[in-house]
């Protein structure tokens, strides 16, 4: 049989948020002239960001982490409690261990630094559309290294009382899996790892996942000024 093209992919719909004006429009004049990608709108600090994502629901958010009136981390946290659907990829210069972490936790699917060439971006937000998760190669080893260390040996009174399931999912979180490829790649269904996610929110006296970015980003990193 003759073979057949894959069904073409439905055009994204993407907020660029940046507070940096040359940056915004840098990168809608690149995606407007890609197809596949259509920018429904501009935002330049956290409050007009979490605005334009209730408005339009796009598909993707592009965000800068850092922002004049916040964290692009706190604008993801509140655009995804709000719109589960829409995906958040971080884009920023900064390698910062601890705002990835914080990302994570805050539902990101992805943390690119901008140096990432244009054809790599543009790839990245396909793959995030296609329910991957990314994370730059430049932050990957220290982060990852970092969430081992918190789900093994070095690790605070509060999380040492996870047990090793919930050690293994932690760490899963952290890498920006969702519930659904967690429950997939340890052989659980999507109820029970929401059900272990509750448990470690509940053993980490949180009431919310989102103040689990808060809480991470205060855990101590045993290797910083060694």
């Amino acid at each position: 049989m003759p073979e057949t093209d894959p069904p073409p992919i439905r055009s994204l719909s993407l907020l660029i948020v940046d507070d940096h004006e040359v940056v915004r429009q840098g990168l809608v004049a690149m995606f407007e002239r890609r197809p596949g990608f259509h920018v429904v709108a501009e935002a330049g600090t956290v409050a007009e960001a979490v605005e334009a994502a209730r408005r339009f629901r796009p598909d993707l958010v592009v965000m800068d982490v850092r922002l004049p009136d916040g964290s692009g981390v706190e604008a993801c946290r509140e655009i995804r409690a709000e719109l589960p659907d829409t995906k958040v990829v971080m884009l920023t210069s900064y390698p910062d261990e601890e705002a990835v972490m914080s990302a994570i936790i805050a539902g990101a699917s992805g943390y690119l630094l901008k140096q990432v060439r244009a054809r790599d971006l543009v790839a990245a937000l396909e793959a995030v559309a296609r329910g991957e998760s990314l994370l730059d190669p430049a932050v990957t080893g220290r982060v990852l290294e970092r969430v081992r260390r918190i789900a093994t040996a070095d690790q605070p009174d509060e999380l040492a009382q996870l047990t090793g399931q919930e050690q293994k999912i932690l760490l899963l979180v952290a890498e920006g899996k969702t519930n659904k490829e967690i429950a997939a790649e340890i052989f659980l269904s999507d109820k029970t790892v929401k059900n272990y996610v509750s448990s470690i929110l509940g053993k980490l006296n949180l009431e919310r996942r989102a103040q689990a970015a808060a809480y991470m980003a205060k855990v101590r990193d045993p290797g910083r000024g060694s």
